[in-house]
C-alpha cells in the first residue's frame, strides 16, 4: 500500500530555491521538504534548550538581587 499523493502549487521561485538545496540530483521535493521539516524540529528543540539555560541563568542572577551581573551573562 503506497501513500496517497497530492498536488500542491508552488511559486516558481520556491521551486528554484528547493532545487538549489538538493543533496543529490534525483532527490524529490517531498524528500527535500521532509528534510526541512526535520531541521525545523531540531532547531525548535535547540531553541528550547537555549531558553531553558537562559531562564536558569536569569534566576541565578536575579535570585541574588544583583542585577549588575546581567550585563556579563
Amino acid at each position: 500500500m503506497s501513500e496517497e499523493i497530492t498536488t500542491i502549487q508552488l511559486h516558481k521561485s520556491v521551486v528554484k530555491a528547493l532545487k538549489q538545496i538538493k543533496k543529490y540530483p534525483r532527490e524529490t521535493y517531498s524528500e527535500i521538504i521532509l528534510g526541512l521539516i526535520e531541521s525545523a524540529k531540531e532547531m525548535k528543540e535547540f531553541d528550547k534548550f537555549v531558553q531553558e539555560a537562559q531562564k536558569n541563568k536569569m534566576k541565578e542572577l536575579w535570585g541574588k538581587g544583583d542585577y549588575s551581573a546581567w550585563e556579563h551573562a
